[in-house]
C-alpha cells in the first residue's frame, strides 16, 4: 500500500510538471530515475502556452483576419500577442513554424526579431548609466572614449570628427555613419573584397575597417539610421561590463523581466534552436552567394547575411509573448515592476519632435503610442504600444516585397482588429502560468525492485535539454 501510495503522489506531482511516466510489467524491476544532486531549472512563458488558450469564443473574425493578412502576403506562418496593462491577454500562431516538417505555428515558437533587438540593447545601456558605468554623454572614441583601443584610434588616424560621437549619438542613430558604400552589416562579401580580408570580419576587424572611412555628416547633427551604430552600441556594452554581450543582457535584462527563452540566433538553417521557426523567402526571390565567400547560393535568410554578427542590432530571436514581457518591464507601468528606474522608462520614450529618433524605439509619441520595427529577410516585426495601454505584438517568419515598408500594413491589421475585438478580449493574465522554478535531479538508477506487483516506471521529459 505505501508502494503504490508513493507512485500515486509521484505520478501527479510528474504530471503536474509536464514528466511522462511510462509504465511496463516485469518480474526483476530497475527503473531510470533522476537522482543525484539537485539544480534549479527555470520554467519559460514559452513552455506554457498553447495555441488552444487563446481560441475563444467571439474572437473568430479576428482570427480570420491574421489569416487574410497571411494569405494577401503570402506568408507561411506569424504569431500575435496582445498585453493590456501589463497582463497577456492573447498568444496564438498562425500558419506554419515549419510548413516541411508539418510544424504549426504556436506562441511556443521563437522568430528572429531583427531591429527589435536594438530595444533591448538600449534598456542595456540605460542599465549600465544605472549602474554608474557610463553615461549617455561619454564619447565612444578617441583617448577618453569607451573604444579607446589603440587599433581603433590608429585607423580614425587624422578624422577628428569620430572623436565627437556620444553613446547618445548611437542611441539616436545621429553618429555620423551613412550607407554610402552600402550597410556594413549587410555587406560582408563586398567588405572581404574591399579591405582584401580572408574570411568574413568579426566586430573588430569590421569596426577598424569602417572607421577608415569618412563620416557622412558631423555627430548629433543629423540623424541615418545605423546598423553599425547599434553593433558599437553591442562592443560599448562588453567593453564596459566586461563580460560578452549576449551573458551581460541575459543576466541584467532579460532574466529579470522573465524572458527566459530568447537567444543570438544562427545564420542557417542547421542552427536553429529547437522550438525556433522555418523561415521563408517571399515569392519571386533568387538565391544569393553565401556572406562567407564560399561561392555557395543560398536562400538569402539562410547564408545570405551574417545574422549572428549583428549582434545587439539585430541578431536576437524569441517569442512575441515574452517580447511582450519585455516591453510589460520598461514602460513605467506598476503592474510588472520595471528592470530600470523611471528616468530611464522617462529617457527612452521622450520625444522631441518627428525627426528624432527614441532611445531604442523607432518612434515615440506624445499621447504614449511606442513603435518598435524590426525587418530582414525572412522575418517581419512589429511592436505597437498604445495609449490605452495595449501592446501588439506580431513576428513572421516570411519576407515580402515590401521590405521595411510591411510594418504599415501590419499596423493596419493591428488598428482594423483593436476597434473589432479589443472590448471581446478576455480579463486575465497569461503571465500568471508561468510556474516556478522546478528542481531537477541528476540522471541515475534506483536498485532492483524484487516484486512482482510493481511496474517498472522510467521518466522522460519533453524538455529540450532533458531536464525533468
Amino acid at each position: 500500500m505505501e508502494y503504490r501510495k508513493w507512485i500515486l503522489t509521484a505520478a501527479c506531482a510528474a504530471a503536474a510538471a509536464g514528466i511522462y511516466i511510462l509504465a511496463t510489467a516485469s518480474s526483476h524491476r530497475r527503473a531510470t530515475v533522476m537522482s543525484g544532486p539537485v539544480s534549479t531549472h527555470v520554467s519559460s512563458l514559452n513552455d506554457t502556452l498553447t495555441n488552444s488558450m487563446s481560441e475563444i469564443s467571439g474572437l473568430e473574425g479576428m482570427d480570420r483576419l491574421v489569416g487574410d493578412y497571411l494569405k494577401r502576403w503570402d506568408l507561411k506562418g506569424a504569431s500575435l500577442a496582445v498585453m493590456r496593462n501589463d497582463s497577456l491577454v492573447f498568444a496564438k500562431g498562425y500558419g506554419w513554424a515549419d510548413e516541411e516538417e508539418g510544424r504549426e505555428m504556436t506562441p511556443r515558437n521563437i522568430l528572429r526579431m531583427a531591429s527589435v533587438s536594438k530595444l533591448i540593447t538600449a534598456t542595456g545601456i540605460m542599465k549600465l548609466q544605472e549602474q554608474g558605468l557610463l553615461t549617455l554623454h561619454d564619447t565612444v572614441f578617441g583617448p577618453t572614449g569607451i573604444l579607446c583601443d589603440s587599433i581603433y584610434t590608429a585607423a580614425i588616424g587624422r578624422k577628428r570628427n569620430y572623436m565627437q560621437i556620444t553613446v547618445e549619438d548611437l542611441l539616436r542613430h545621429k553618429g555620423g555613419f551613412t550607407c554610402a558604400y552600402g550597410d556594413p552589416m549587410f555587406s560582408t562579401r563586398d567588405i572581404i573584397r574591399q579591405f582584401s580580408l580572408d574570411c568574413p570580419p568579426d566586430q573588430e576587424t569590421l569596426t577598424r575597417c569602417m572607421l577608415k572611412r569618412p563620416l557622412g555628416f558631423a555627430p548629433g547633427t543629423w540623424q541615418r539610421y545605423s546598423n553599425f551604430g547599434y553593433l558599437l552600441l553591442s562592443m560599448i556594452i562588453e567593453k564596459v561590463s566586461g563580460t560578452d554581450y549576449e551573458t551581460y543582457i541575459r543576466e541584467n535584462i532579460l532574466e529579470p523581466a522573465g524572458c527566459r527563452d530568447m537567444h543570438i540566433a544562427g545564420n542557417l538553417y542547421e542552427d536553429r534552436y529547437a522550438n525556433e521557426t522555418r523561415y521563408y523567402m517571399h515569392n519571386g526571390s533568387e538565391l544569393c552567394q553565401e556572406y562567407d565567400m564560399s561561392g555557395r547560393l543560398v536562400e538569402k535568410c539562410y547564408g545570405g547575411n551574417n545574422i549572428k554578427g549583428l549582434s545587439g542590432a539585430g541578431a536576437w530571436c524569441g517569442s512575441p509573448a515574452e517580447l511582450c514581457r519585455f516591453v510589460a518591464s520598461i514602460d513605467g507601468r506598476p503592474q510588472v515592476p520595471d528592470i530600470i528606474s523611471a528616468e530611464s522608462v522617462a529617457a527612452m520614450t521622450e520625444y522631441f519632435d518627428t525627426e528624432t529618433f527614441s532611445l531604442g524605439w523607432n518612434d515615440t509619441k506624445p499621447n504614449g503610442e511606442w513603435t518598435r520595427t524590426g525587418t530582414f529577410s525572412g522575418t517581419s516585426a512589429l511592436i505597437k504600444y498604445f495609449p490605452d495601454g495595449e501592446c501588439w505584438i506580431m513576428i513572421t517568419n516570411t519576407s515580402t516585397w515590401r521590405g521595411p515598408g510591411q510594418a504599415r500594413y501590419t499596423e493596419a491589421l493591428f488598428k482594423k482588429c483593436r476597434e473589432l475585438y479589443s472590448p471581446l478580449l478576455p480579463e486575465r493574465n497569461l503571465f500568471s502560468l508561468v510556474p516556478k522554478d522546478r528542481l531537477t535531479y541528476r540522471l541515475g538508477l534506483l536498485p532492483e525492485v524484487h516484486s512482482p506487483q510493481l511496474p517498472e516506471y522510467v521518466l522522460t521529459s519533453n524538455s529540450p535539454d532533458n531536464i525533468l
